[in-house]
């Protein structure tokens, strides 16, 4: 068929209003989306399994639905993406291991029967990083569906975890996708495909039917072309739901206060970035300027984010993947060093993970104190562009490692680990290029249950820029 891409490079919203008019079907919606996924999804090693059939079927219903005055809103007849780690029980779920590609659930996840509930149409499983990284992979070949490609520039990785989830918007595969993350799977990317990533606060979705890596951190959430589209599908997505004990209602939303919003910018955030994410961060603080109240230099209290966090993903994770570890199957993993990280996980003494949870206890009262000052905390998404495929991610860039001092500790990295240690809301909004022709990010980390907040700036942000309107070459 015709290649018609520019229909899931198009807003939701608008896409919404020329399904409800009827101006655009439903079930060519599908059809596209599950030929794209074939040809430009396969060759980007983003997707694991089709929906075919079931999709059409389900786009027939929508486009009856919407012809007979039953309008359920801006999501009916869409199709979507989600990671391979959401239970389907009409298509395999691997978790993007070779040890589970033939796993087969007989439910579906929370999150898809709501999006469902909402008239969203799942067009594919969408590919990930095995086990979602928690065996502690260091390659981008960490997936038996082969390392995640970057539409942007191919010799490039997608980011992990959600690397199909990334991929498939930035190619104009689908209008959205569910990506999951634990720490830094939906903001990295995002950043590295140039396209927005909501994660919500701890809570706000059910993670039933999810795979578990760890369970006091793991989150899901999506990823969108712009700022409006991903709020408009973590409302379909969110709410309590008996079945995750850890779901909360979440408290009435309040619009963004009428002031001027308050963002701080992390001090040293541009320290041993490379140049074109520092001067594109620079940029983005100068648009945030005309419409926010921005601080330069603004401090993390001094606690071990990244340790505490990593500590906590290997006991538990190591809980999580037990039987399999003990199985020995750790062998049948693509990435070399997932085949023995497991091992050391399952090794984190119980008095190192309590002494991690105990500290992030202790860092909630800073966190909090800051946010009584600033609306958002900025930072780079990353401090580089992607990672080249066939390049361990240590040596990707040896260059900035030139003149760092060893006890550096990198605001970026602190950003992404401290928000998801609180559980708090963030956002990667799409703010420039760099190396290679590829994408940076500029990362905002929100109060918790503040999404609306982040969601505001990011389209206020995107009203002056045009970077997530942006396709890469030959889409």
């Amino acid at each position: 068929m015709t290649d018609p891409g520019p229909h899931f490079f198009t807003p939701l919203r608008r896409l919404a209003a020329k399904v409800r008019a009827r101006e655009v079907s439903p079930v060519a919606l599908v059809e596209e989306a599950l030929d794209r996924l074939e040809t430009h999804g396969r060759k980007l090693n983003a997707v694991v399994t089709l929906a075919g059939e079931d999709a059409l079927a389900a786009a027939r219903t929508a486009e009856r639905e919407i012809g007979r005055g039953k309008y359920r809103g801006p999501l009916h007849g869409i199709p979507y993406g989600a990671k391979d780690l959401l239970a389907t029980k009409k298509m395999p779920t691997t978790w993007g291991a070779a040890p589970y590609r033939d796993q087969q659930f007989a439910y579906d996840a929370t999150v898809i029967r709501k999006l469902e509930a909402a008239g969203a149409v799942l067009a594919a499983k969408l590919a990930m990083v095995e086990l979602a990284g928690g065996m502690g992979y260091n390659n981008a070949d960490a997936s038996f569906t082969g390392p995640g490609l970057n539409p942007w520039n191919t010799a490039y990785w997608s980011g992990g975890s959600s690397s199909g989830p990334g991929a498939a918007v930035a190619a104009g595969l689908v209008p959205f996708a569910i990506g999951s993350e634990t720490v830094g799977s939906i903001i990295t990317p995002a950043a590295f495909c140039g396209v927005t990533g909501l994660r919500p606060t701890y809570g706000r979705v059910s993670r039933h039917g999810a795979m578990a890596l760890c369970w006091t951190l793991d989150k899901l959430g999506p990823l969108a072309r712009g700022s409006e589209d991903c709020a408009i599908v973590l409302d379909a997505m969110a709410g309590k739901d008996s079945a995750d004990p850890t779901t909360v209602d979440a408290p009435p939303p309040t619009p963004p206060p009428s002031r001027r919003m308050r963002i701080g910018v992390l001090k040293g955030a541009t320290d041993f970035v490379q140049p074109d994410v520092a001067k594109n961060f620079g940029d983005s603080l100068t648009v945030l300027s005309r419409f926010a109240d921005v601080t330069r230099d603004v401090a993390l209290v001094d606690l071990p984010f990244g340790l505490v966090a990593g500590t906590i993903v290997d006991a538990e994770g190591g809980s999580a993947f037990l039987e399999l570890i003990e199985s020995g199957a750790l062998s049948q993993l693509q990435a070399k060093s997932d085949r023995y990280g497991g091992y050391s996980s399952v090794m984190t003494p119980a008095v190192d993970y309590l002494h991690a949870m105990r500290l992030r206890e202790k860092m909630r009262a800073p966190v909090e104190a800051l946010f009584q000052r600033y609306d958002a905390l900025a930072a780079p998404s990353r401090a580089t562009v992607a990672v080249p495929i066939g390049v361990d991610f240590d040596k990707a860039y040896p260059e900035l490692a030139k003149d760092r001092p060893s006890n550096f500790v990198s605001p970026i990295g602190a950003l992404i680990s401290l928000g998801n240690l609180v559980g708090w809301p963030a956002i990667s909004l799409p703010n420039g290029f760099g190396p290679g022709g590829l994408p940076t990010g500029l990362h905002l980390l929100g109060g918790a249950f503040r999404e609306a907040d982040l969601a505001a700036i990011g389209r206020e942000y995107q009203t002056r820029t045009d970077f997530h309107t942006r396709r890469p070459p030959g889409y």
